[in-house]
């Protein structure tokens, strides 16, 4: 017996040893999962001020193999998604409100307004159509939003605009799907589960600023998610899967008294941080203090930020003033963190900057047979050309007539020199037109198709015919040169911001625009005159009808006159005894 138990014990120890097990490894390795999370406050250069929220949870996990059971802080709805239905990368942006590029320069991460969604799939996905349906009802409950609607009629498959964001073996553009619904309305039914999905949900952390009461109080408010697979470490010899939930909105507000235009976090978000998330491996609050016009510091912050770092953002040196939550003596001093802003003299108007590359859309013509669609794509670099790709989503009931189509520059004739053109089927697929357009430097650049409004049938219209049919933005990518040479920075260091686009070289920096959604006219019936007819219809009814009705049923019957009542024989025995006829 002593023997035995020896020999128990050693074999215990052996065990202990030699560590855990392969399922105590996996169990270890699916725990290598980290959250970083920030906020950039950037002034706008029309005295708006824009807030840009970004969540990271990047996991050390293989999710196509399916093999992942225990989820920590990746979100097990979208975990799942991504393997049942195959999904490489999905990128899903609910927007309301419009993007000034004009007025509020380039923005970290611009979306169109309304819904956006475009999804890469595995190469082992059979029927990339039926997982696409699927994809978009399952987001549709997720977020609450009207992603059903997708269908045929509004999903392209671009060939050139919307390259993967992060690993891939191969771009064979059928893999793709892209769908935009511009009339979406984005509210707080959208919001709520999207903070759900994060680690922290809206109780500690940078998301205790996100009431709806006060996000959705603004000009412009767009939030997306991102899900790609990307390098686990430089060999790049396995894949982690990073999910980034951003958020992004603009206040317009001017405080009263001298021109200034102070504010705060309290101002903005009617509440301050008091503390950070726990499961948070990096948590920190960026404000943008770049000098303008390479002159004096205009802002002042308070109080006093943890650091300050120096990046280089889409091309321009920018500063930024860092308070790191994670930071022991931030909270000593004080409960809560209030960062505010002051201007040390009211900026001028007049040095508003002009972002390099901007565009803007309408429509033209008149009447309701025929019209245009007219693009301006500005490049207002003093000396560099550069190429743009643009992609136009047109509905099948705006009929365009390609031989029209004209790109003019500086008053010659621009020829593109890549175009990829499928034309619409009624009822089943819309236009989609590809362009690679070189832009000369400091040069617009006008495009025009010309179209023709198709006559629906009286059941496609919508409840509100006369409000308009509306047109998707057009999407402009390009690698716009920098104005200040960048340097290869560690990602992992860098902000959030700045990695999502990484940069191929230091001369140039990619840029993805959207320009404003159309809403067009087209031929409308008069659906009031069902109504008059009906009303008309039943008052001949009603009197017409109802008369002949009466005189061919009524029975009439002649009234013999009575002999009266007691009054009147009364009054005739009166007129007797007087000698006067009766009556």
């Amino acid at each position: 017996g002593g023997m035995a138990a020896a020999a128990a014990l050693l074999l215990l120890l052996l065990l202990v040893a030699t560590g855990p097990g392969p399922g105590r490894a996996d169990a270890g390795r699916e725990r290598r999962d980290a959250l970083r999370e920030e906020l950039l406050l950037s002034p706008l250069p029309t005295g708006d001020v824009a807030a840009t929220f970004q969540f990271r949870t990047r996991w050390d996990a293989d999710l196509q193999r399916g093999a992942v059971s225990h989820y920590r802080l990746f979100p097990k709805a979208l975990g799942r998604l991504v393997a049942a239905l195959g999904v490489r990368e999905l990128h899903l942006a609910l927007t309301q409100g419009f993007w000034r590029t004009r007025y509020w320069g380039q923005p970290p991460l611009q979306a169109p307004a309304g819904a956006e969604l475009w999804v890469w799939f595995q190469p082992t996905v059979t029927d990339v159509d039926k997982a696409w349906k699927e994809l978009s009802n399952i987001l549709s409950g997720i977020f609450c939003a009207s992603l059903n609607f997708i269908d045929s009629t509004n999903t392209v498959i671009p060939t050139a605009s919307f390259k993967p964001l992060g690993l891939a073996n191969g771009t064979d553009h059928h893999l793709l799907r892209y769908a935009v619904l511009p009339r979406e309305v984005v509210c707080t039914e959208n919001l709520t589960p999207w903070k759900k999905l994060l680690p922290c949900g809206s109780k500690a952390g940078l998301a205790v600023l996100l009431k709806a009461e006060r996000l959705f109080h603004s000009s412009y408010h767009s939030q997306a998610v991102h899900i790609r697979p990307i390098c686990r470490d430089a060999s790049c010899l396995a894949v982690s899967w990073e999910l980034r939930q951003t958020l992004t909105v603009v206040f317009d507000f001017f405080s009263s008294g001298q021109g200034k235009k102070d504010w705060s976090l309290f101002k903005m978000f009617s509440r301050t941080l008091t503390d950070t998330c726990p499961l948070a491996s990096q948590s920190k609050v960026y404000v943008d203090i770049s000098p303008k016009n390479k002159e004096k510091e205009l802002l002042e912050v308070s109080p006093a930020p943890t650091s300050v770092h120096e990046a280089i953002v889409q091309g321009d040196k920018k500063t930024y003033a860092v308070y790191d939550l994670l930071s022991p003596s931030l909270f000593n001093t004080s409960r809560s963190l209030n960062v505010q802003l002051k201007w040390k003299r009211p900026q001028d108007s007049s040095e508003m900057p002009i972002p390099t590359l901007h565009a803007q859309r309408y429509v033209g013509g008149y009447g309701l047979q025929t019209g245009e669609i007219c693009t301006l794509i500005y490049n207002t670099h003093p000396y560099r050309a550069f190429p743009v790709i643009l992609l136009e989503t047109v509905p099948w009931y705006l009929r365009l007539y390609v031989h029209t189509l004209t790109i003019i520059t500086k008053g010659k004739e621009n020829k593109p020199s890549y175009i990829h053109y499928q034309p619409a089927q009624d009822r089943r697929r819309p236009h989609l037109l590809e362009m690679l357009i070189q832009l000369p430097a400091n040069s617009v650049t006008k495009i025009t198709i010309q179209f023709e409004r198709a006559l629906l049938k009286w059941t496609e219209y919508p409840p509100d015919p006369n409000h308009g049919f509306y047109v998707g933005s057009s999407v402009l990518s390009a690698l716009v040169p920098s104005v200040t040479a960048m340097k290869d920075m560690d990602v992992e260091q860098s902000p959030l911001f700045a990695s999502l686009f990484p940069s191929s070289d230091g001369s140039s920096y990619f840029v993805r625009l959207y320009t404003e959604p159309l809403l067009v006219n087209l031929p409308t019936p008069d659906f009031s005159m069902p109504y008059n007819v009906i009303c008309l219809t039943c008052t001949v009814v009603a009197v017409c009808y109802g008369s002949f009705y009466n005189l061919l049923t009524r029975t009439f019957h002649v009234e013999e006159p009575s002999r009266g009542g007691l009054a009147k024989r009364l009054a005739n025995v009166i007129r007797k005894l007087r000698g006067v006829p009766p009556l």
